[in-house]
């Protein structure tokens, strides 16, 4: 396997390498907040915390304070471990649904912020929320693509309170001043976890999710604890793959890898064939997410000659990803959400900031809704560890991770092609029961006649995710991101 060829004039992305660390994120000014803690020597997660409150500001319809965040940390010396920092339904709810405020379930990613910038932080978290600060009260240019998905949902926000919000005001290319998330970052700089969830600020939250019939109670936030355990990890030859433990869905991931690697030799020209029944195998146990490993042991069975059409992943896309390493190893694989678009649209005017609607992930079965229950979440980061260093991957798409990461990597370890080539190729999406494609893939007429439902995309389109990835390969910091999307990369 050639993981990195030449750069030079690269019609792909190319990897690129750095000296004190690399970052990969979903936003240009994300990314260059990672690099800017990594040049103030800051650590891959001090990077990462600043990249991901960048997001928070630029991106607040994929990601937020009202929101989770789901890591993997691969420290020197081969341990990975696992952050899950999103929180439970309300303790007196009576009732949840996918929406509104009785959607919103504990946002987790300040307290996951506090936690790990304890364990792996080498700079105060006043100084990694800095570079976010700084562009909510400078401001930054609204794209045409934040005001068309406002354009989109502006009911919905102003049915969760946002009339005063000024976002819902602006034109592209105008500028988004937010004082009141800059306030809150610089609160919980000074003050850590507890200016969130204790306070003022719980209180604000509480009252803004009460105001509109929910049960969210400044009691459930301030209860509120990451969870930090090991991964779910799997053997491919002489990669390991780590994956997020319950209550996020990555076991689906471990499962269609282990699938794929007990099907042994893949005829040729079926190998998307393989993944895409995989993937639609492995989605039939969505809802017992909580067993964990114990999935494994479930043989995933793939018919050659035709399409099983079992359908399973769903059409929910978004999210935004991170993934950061440092010159001594340290190499973290993130995502931050609020779920769907602005997550439940019930805004919080003294905090400035909407809440999650994670409650929308509750299905049937184990994964039933429940008072002070977690539901199984999309958020999926995976991360390599292979003779040659590692690698973290993730990606926005919610079911669509699963699908991204699987076409990814199982390119790397069979294909004989580079890490910006796995990133770069054109890729499927299985979604409701169709097989969405982008247009330029080479496998769509053996796909048709096989059975799937194809539905050719134009490439690029929103459903097919949009790869961030950063390690340490030779010992040297690298990163690529993908073409789609806004992602980008950088080094230091």
């Amino acid at each position: 396997m050639v993981l990195i060829r030449d750069a030079y004039s690269s019609q792909s992305r190319p990897v690129l390498h750095g000296l004190m660390g690399a970052v990969s994120a979903a936003h240009p000014l994300a990314v260059a907040a990672g690099q800017e803690l990594l040049q103030a020597g800051g650590t891959a997660v001090d990077a990462a915390i600043a990249a991901q409150a960048v997001l928070c500001v630029v991106a607040p319809d994929a990601c937020g304070l009202g929101g989770d965040m789901f890591a993997l940390v691969h420290r020197p010396g081969g341990e990975t471990v696992a952050v899950n920092a999103a929180g439970a339904a309300p303790m007196a709810a009576s009732e949840l649904s996918t929406d509104g405020a009785n959607s919103i379930t504990v946002p987790g990613i300040v307290d996951g912020w506090s936690r790990m910038s304890e364990a792996w932080g080498a700079l105060p978290l006043s100084r990694c929320l800095e570079p976010a600060i700084r562009i909510a009260l400078r401001g930054f240019r609204v794209t045409a693509a934040l005001a068309g998905t406002v354009a989109a949902h502006r009911d919905r926000l102003r049915r969760g309170g946002a009339e005063s919000w000024a976002l819902l005001g602006l034109k592209p290319g105008e500028l988004f001043v937010q004082e009141r998330l800059a306030d809150l970052l610089a609160a919980i700089g000074r003050d850590g976890a507890q200016a969130y969830y204790v306070g003022p600020a719980a209180r604000l939250i509480a009252d803004a999710a009460q105001a509109l019939g929910g049960a969210l109670a400044v009691t459930d936030l301030a209860a509120h604890r990451t969870d930090i355990r090991p991964p779910i990890t799997i053997r491919l030859g002489d990669v390991t793959v780590a994956t997020q433990p319950p209550m996020a869905q990555g076991v689906l991931l471990s499962m269609a890898l282990t699938g794929w690697q007990r099907l042994g030799e893949i005829p040729a020209g079926l190998g998307d064939h393989a993944g895409i029944e995989l993937t639609e195998g492995a989605f039939a146990y969505r809802a017992r997410v909580a067993e964990g490993e114990s999935l494994l042991a479930n043989e995933l069975e793939v018919d050659f000659t035709r399409a099983e059409l079992r359908g399973g992943p769903r059409a929910y896309l978004h999210t935004a990803g991170v993934a950061v390493s440092d010159s001594t190893g340290l190499t973290i694989s993130s995502l931050v959400s609020v779920f769907d678009d602005f997550g439940s649209c019930v805004y919080v005017p003294g905090c400035g900031i909407t809440l999650n609607n994670r409650a929308g992930g509750f299905t049937e079965g184990p994964n039933t809704a429940a008072p002070g229950k977690r539901p199984v979440h999309t958020l999926a980061p995976a991360l390599l560890t292979l003779r040659a260093g590692s690698l973290a991957l993730a990606t926005p798409g919610a079911d669509g991770q699963v699908q991204t990461l699987l076409q990814v990597i199982t390119a790397l370890l069979r294909e004989d092609i580079d890490l910006a080539q796995a990133v770069a190729k054109p890729r499927w999406r299985s979604e409701g029961g169709a097989l969405l494609i982008e247009q330029s893939h080479p496998g769509i007429a053996r796909l048709e006649r096989l059975g799937h439902r194809v539905r050719p995309l134009p490439d690029g389109d929103t459903r097919f995710g949009a790869i961030v990835c950063a390690g340490q390969i030779d010992g040297a910091p690298i990163a690529v991101s993908d073409w789609r999307r806004n992602t980008w990369s950088g080094v230091a």
